[in-house]
């Protein structure tokens, strides 16, 4: 059997047991005209050669690269071989990065996306092909590791996902390794663009590509591409238990408002809970959780049973990180009446025998149960006294800002801490002396952050449209502090900080703002995460 019957072969087989496609489907592929693109639409045509397939193409042309163009037309003939339809979007991925806050390579993911999605949309499809490999895989695995991802994350990338809204995205050659993808390629003769910004080490994934992968091949184990996929799709399925499992035992310990226990699904209802569940948290959003039976379940659930938790009652189901749960665990394992402020105005409270769960406090006439950090704004005295004694203000549910003040002598790195902001202390004096007070308050029309426009280059970006771009909900935006000067943003509190009075090589004083929690164990500072 040759090279293209094996792979077939393969890739068929891979496609009927992950249950990826079926006869009369209609799918949109993403081809970019690379190796990986070109062999699935290649596989994605034969395998239509046995069963009936409707197949258009989406490509993306991210605007990054003189070849371009040259790759789109390239698609575009292929397709025009095959009677294939050809949709096309044209991007500026530098652009989108900078208006929405994120590296180049996310913000091409977010592009590509959103551009599969347009086209399935237009062409009735319900299924959108990418193409991922095995090496893809492992990079991913290694990524999330080396960033200490738990079994989801080194789960790697799924097969087959659906997506809100009925979408599936699928990855037909998964099951093959790069070398494999371009020995089919050669086989049947067929050529493939190549895109120079893969052949460098700019990005990460691109340096375990070229040499982490390549060693541990050669010098730890043959086959480790494929070793690892298996593993992935082990630790897959260990994570789908663990999810069904953490959704059994949360209906054994917890409820939420309506005295609903809080597994989902929720088909067993209120009646159906066992004695060990209490009554539902009045009011506002929240949960209710029996201590008991939590610290019944194994540490490996009471982490996620949490989380779970916690993600439901944040606004977007993200930002809340290991350390949040960690603060929210400790409720549980020490007794006394105590609690712990988290993001997003989120409460986790002991009381007795339970630990309430809150977004925001009930009973104050806010129609999102969200309450407002602060009543009017408050001027922070920016004085010499701060580099002696910190001045520390209360901003309710966020807990307090604690603004202090230190020298340093020579080139300092500043960490990276979401909850903690370091300033160049002369800068905002400078400001402070043109009669701009530093307040603390909630965003004002005009608000505006300073961000970067390439290299040395700065410019004025509206709060409104910061918050937009980074899908903040229209129901928090007022209530997130804001540390301003006038209208210019120094920190938008959890989020950004302003380009403008960032500490340099050149900075001499520096002006240090924490938010805390509400007493010593708020556990709202977040460990090793980038600056945002």
């Amino acid at each position: 059997m040759g090279i293209r019957e094996e792979t077939e072969k393969k890739v068929f087989a891979y496609i009927e047991e992950q249950g990826m496609l079926s006869a009369g489907d209609r799918i949109v592929a993403g081809v970019s005209g690379g190796a990986d693109s070109v062999c699935m639409l290649a596989l994605l045509l034969a395998w239509r050669e046995r069963r009936p397939l409707s197949l258009a193409v989406a490509h993306v042309n991210h605007g990054l690269r003189r070849e371009a163009g040259e790759d789109a037309g390239y698609v575009e003939e292929l397709c025009g071989r095959e009677g294939i339809p050809f949709l096309l979007t044209e991007s500026d991925v530098r652009r989108t990065a900078l208006e929405e806050g994120c590296s180049e390579e996310d913000a091409g993911r977010r592009i590509r996306y959103r551009a599969f999605r347009e086209a399935a949309g237009r062409t009735g499809a319900d299924r959108v092909a990418v193409a991922h490999n095995s090496d893809d895989n492992a990079e991913t695995m290694l990524f999330h590791l080396f960033r200490g991802s738990g079994p989801a994350g080194l789960g790697g990338i799924a097969p087959l996902r659906r997506e809100e809204g009925g979408l599936w995205i699928l990855r037909p050659i998964l099951c093959l390794e790069r070398r494999e993808v371009e020995e089919y390629l050669r086989e049947r003769g067929i050529s493939w663009r190549r895109d120079g910004t893969n052949e460098g080490d700019d990005y990460c994934r691109n340096r375990i590509r070229h040499h982490i992968l390549p060693y541990a091949g050669a010098e730890v184990s043959a086959g480790a591409v494929g070793h690892m996929l298996r593993t992935a799709g082990l630790l897959r399925e260990t994570e789908e238990y663990l999810r069904q499992q953490t959704e059994e035992a949360l209906r054994q310990c917890a409820v939420r408002d309506g005295g609903e226990v809080a597994g989902e699904p929720t088909g067993m209802g209120a009646d159906a809970r066992p004695e060990s569940a209490v009554s539902a948290v009045g009011g506002g959003a929240g949960y209710q959780v029996d201590v008991e039976a939590f610290l019944g379940f194994h540490r490996a659930l009471q982490g996620r049973m949490l989380l779970e938790l916690l993600k439901r009652l944040s606004p977007t189901g993200k930002d809340i990180l290991a350390v949040h749960v960690q603060d929210a665990l400790a409720l549980f394992r020490r007794e006394g009446n105590r609690y712990v402020t988290l993001p997003f105005g989120i409460t986790a409270r002991r009381q007795y025998g339970q630990v309430l769960l809150e977004r925001g406090k009930t009973g104050e006439g806010n129609e999102d149960g969200i309450s407002s950090f602060l009543g009017e704004p408050v001027e922070v005295p920016l004085t010499e006294a701060l580099f002696g004694t910190p001045a520390v203000f209360r901003l309710g549910d966020f807990g307090e800002l604690e603004f202090s003040a230190f020298f340093i002598k020579k080139e300092w790195e500043v960490p990276k801490n979401r909850y903690t902001k370091w300033f160049d202390y002369d800068k905002i004096e400078d400001m402070h002396s043109m009669e701009e007070p530093a307040v603390i308050r909630s965003r004002e029309r005009g608000d505006y952050l300073t961000i970067t426009r390439g290299v040395g280059s700065m410019a004025h970006k509206s709060l409104k449209d910061y918050m937009i771009s980074e899908k903040i909900p229209r129901q928090l935006r007022d209530r997130i502090p804001v540390v301003a000067l006038g209208n210019h943003v120094l920190w938008l509190v959890g989020w950004r900080i302003s380009e403008a009075f960032k500490v340099s090589g050149d900075t001499r004083r520096v002006l240090q703002v924490r938010l805390t929690g509400q007493n010593e164990e708020s556990g709202t500072e977040e460990k090793d995460v980038g600056a945002h």
